[in-house]
């Protein structure tokens, strides 16, 4: 039910100040939540900020080596058309959630609301966690990119290039700035531009499948369909594709980012799950013509992988075109990274700043602050761009640490969504009268779905923890594992030490439930 001091604000139309819808203001009162950020997103500028955000194609065309390495052309279109049913579940479940509570806290709140009354804030303080490090590390993951790219650019026009660590931590810093200054300078520009890049995002694609289709060389479609390799040395070649569809999980994963944008959406009950789903199957369907046509094009993987640029599609465009065309693909590739980087740094800052709103992390009124003047979380902003700066400079010193750090990113955020479903799955089952209504929802088929969600998720974060090829040693160690276990003890530290104490758990404002916190 809305207030009187809610009548009055949608007396002289469907929208307030702050850009709220009526659904809007109905969702934050029921959640407990002030409304503090402005909410500039619209329908197709929320599909177009999750298109460019997730940038799969690009992201599958840029980082394959593993699924080349582990299953070969096969094996890496195969896994891809798996890996999409699967992630499709979990993009489904979490959208549907997203649209039972658009709130900016996404997967930890969505656990305390859903989990079982004794066990909600322990499950959504170590779920916030995990998530907010995941974002953290995917953050840094993709400034690491963008660097390495440029380094990749100067060696195909230098081949006397030598590239060193420190200098790909220097570029890493100059990403920073620019996804710092993108996000706090122009945020109020940021969903009209999200239409344009999406744009772009399609006529590159275009361009790209021209290049691939009429310049470059071809193999024939058994060896795309029926070649499995196992270069990564496992005993069997199911193992080795198992550990190789981690290229096409990486890949594909992010879609949940614009239920962290949520509280800047306008009508989000019901414009992020969709952003959330179409994004997921519009560039789901682009990476796929991409795989397919790139993979007719690796006519020698082997050269493909052992390229000087460390990049196998580098490779590909150089058998297709000069150095001139090389470069000029490449930056306009790398250009979309970046966008995609804005747009990862604006969903990483958010869930940060939501976790913080809750208590959950340290320094959380410093972190939480809103800027009067730009309306965006600045400070959340500013702590993100630190941290990933802070893993470019341990780069410099080891880069075997900087990736194990990063490799937290794809464990924690599976395990994220297997916690987070695995609650309203509880929930939906065990007391269904509690779940808030929604203008998303699965219905009669949410127990299946949600139950085939939670089982792709523990099976992907399983086989997150592989590394991609033996012998395993320091260098060639996944350390998903102890970062993993790592970030639960302290966590369990934090949890012991503060949280307890300070951390209630998103429940405690919800209407109506604030007796289980």
């Amino acid at each position: 039910m809305l207030d009187v001091e809610a009548d009055d604000a949608f007396q002289d139309g469907d929208v307030t100040a702050d850009g709220s819808t009526k659904s809007d203001y109905k969702d934050m009162h029921r959640m407990g939540k002030k409304q503090e950020l402005v909410r500039n997103f619209r329908r197709l500028s929320a599909l177009s900020f999750t298109v460019m955000l997730t940038a799969t194609w690009e992201y599958l065309l840029i980082a394959n080596s593993q699924g080349l390495y582990n299953g070969g052309l096969a094996g890496l279109w195969w896994s891809f058309l798996w890996t999409f049913v699967g992630l499709l579940l979990i993009m489904i479940s979490l959208a549907e959630m997203a649209s039972m509570a658009p709130t900016s806290g996404g997967q930890y709140h969505w656990v305390s609301e859903f989990a079982p009354p004794k066990y909600q804030k322990p499950l959504s303080y170590l779920t916030g966690w995990m998530s907010t490090l995941s974002w953290q590390a995917g953050n840094a993951s993709g400034s690491y990119l963008t660097g390495s790219m440029i380094q990749a650019l100067i060696f195909i026009n230098n081949p006397d290039y030598d590239p060193a660590d420190w200098q790909g931590t220097l570029f890493m810093f100059l990403m920073v700035a620019v996804l710092w200054a993108a996000n706090v300078f122009g945020a109020n520009k940021m969903p009209v531009g999200q239409n344009f890049l999406a744009l772009i995002h399609v006529v590159m694609f275009i361009v790209v499948i021209a290049v691939m289709w009429a310049l470059a060389p071809h193999v024939d479609a058994a060896s795309v369909f029926t070649n499995f390799t196992n270069e990564g040395g496992w005993s069997s070649m199911g193992l080795s594709l198992m550990i190789g569809q981690i290229t096409a999980i990486y890949s594909s994963v992010g879609n949940d980012a614009i239920a962290h944008m949520a509280e800047e959406v306008k009508d989000a009950g019901l414009n992020v799950p969709n952003a959330i789903v179409w994004s997921y199957i519009v560039n789901g369907l682009l990476a796929m013509v991409m795989l397919v046509s790139y993979l007719f094009c690796l006519t020698s993987v082997d050269d493909a992988l052992n390229d000087p640029s460390d990049y196998p599609f580098i490779w590909v465009f150089e058998q297709a075109l000069p150095t001139s065309g090389v470069n000029a693909l490449t930056i306009l590739i790398f250009l979309l990274v970046i966008a995609a980087n804005i747009d990862y740094n604006a969903s990483t800052s958010r869930q940060t700043w939501s976790f913080a709103r809750d208590k959950g992390l340290p320094f959380h009124r410093w972190i939480s602050a809103v800027h009067p003047k730009y309306h965006v979380p600045v400070n959340s902003i500013t702590l993100t761009c630190i941290i990933t700066c802070i893993l470019a400079l341990i780069n410099i010193g080891s880069s075997v640490a900087f990736n194990a750090i990063i490799s937290l990113q794809l464990v924690a955020l599976m395990f994220s969504y297997t916690i987070s479903i695995g609650c309203v799955l509880y929930r939906r089952t065990m007391h269904p009268e509690l779940l808030p209504k929604a203008k998303w929802s699965l219905g009669r088929w949410g127990i299946p779905i949600n139950t085939a969600a939670v089982l792709y998720a523990i099976f992907a974060f399983f086989w997150s923890f592989w590394p991609a090829q033996t012998p395993i040693d320091q260098t060639t160690m996944n350390y998903g594992v102890v970062m993993f276990v790592g970030v639960a003890f302290l966590c369990l530290v934090s949890y012991i030490f503060e949280g307890r104490r300070i951390y209630k758990g998103p429940v405690a404002t919800v209407v109506g439930r604030e007796h289980e916190a």
